[in-house]
């Protein structure tokens, strides 16, 4: 009797330290979703994908602006004994050729004459403009006339619109281009070459078509240069 109430005990105990567990394993209901986590790091780039198929042709654009006008072809080349005043010198029209031909190299060319102004349109000091026009057997643009003088500004952008040109620098000689040749024709604005004008300096054609002295040689002016 003993032994059996014994076992009886050990079995009901076992059982009341089991109920607990079993009873906390029960699943409860689902909780209230979260906050979003923070972003992750980017990914690796993908393979690149392949070059989808043409598109439809494009309408066709504006007609392009008109080129350099070509000097007017000769009826005839002169020769030694020929005094028709309609005829060319040969080696004359080499030279006219040969002028045309370098123009055509530039991005914006102009005609004055038989004179061409010829520009990439680009900005710099007055010592790398009067290289970059001698470095390609060129002079820095001078106009000879009002013509040209006007001819020049059309060059300009739309913002520092302003032109190295090639009057002399050295001390006080502004009356004399690069080569010390006199100049034929001169613009300057109002108070130029007075009295407080007696250094060095460079000069610019402004918008405006007036010329201007200036000790900056530094200033990114435009380079045109003639042929």
């Amino acid at each position: 009797m003993e032994m059996w109430l014994f076992r009886f005990c050990v079995v009901f105990c076992t059982i009341c330290r089991m109920a607990p567990i079993g009873f906390s394993q029960l699943q409860g209901p689902i909780g209230n979703r979260g906050p979003p986590g923070l972003p992750g790091r980017p990914g690796r780039d993908g393979i690149p994908g392949y070059d989808g198929k043409p598109g439809p042709q494009g309408d066709s654009g504006e007609k392009g602006s008109a080129g350099v006008p070509g000097f007017p072809g000769p009826r005839t080349l002169c020769t030694q004994d020929d005094t028709d005043s309609s005829c060319v010198d040969s080696e004359a029209l080499k030279a006219r050729v040969a002028k045309l031909q370098l123009a055509i190299n530039y991005d914006f060319v102009r005609r004055v004459g038989q004179k061409y102004f010829v520009s990439n349109k680009q900005r710099d000091s007055f010592s790398e403009a009067v290289k970059f026009c001698s470095q390609r057997g060129l002079e820095l643009a001078l106009p000879q006339n009002e013509e040209e003088n006007n001819m020049i500004t059309q060059f300009f952008g739309d913002n520092y619109n302003i032109a190295w040109i090639g009057v002399n620098n050295k001390k006080g000689n502004f009356g004399a281009d690069m080569k010390n040749r006199p100049l034929i024709f001169t613009k300057w604005g109002a108070r130029q070459l007075d009295r407080s004008i007696q250094d060095t300096g460079c000069t610019m054609l402004l918008e405006n078509g007036f010329w201007s002295v200036t000790r900056e040689y530094f200033l990114n002016n435009y380079i045109i240069c003639q042929i």
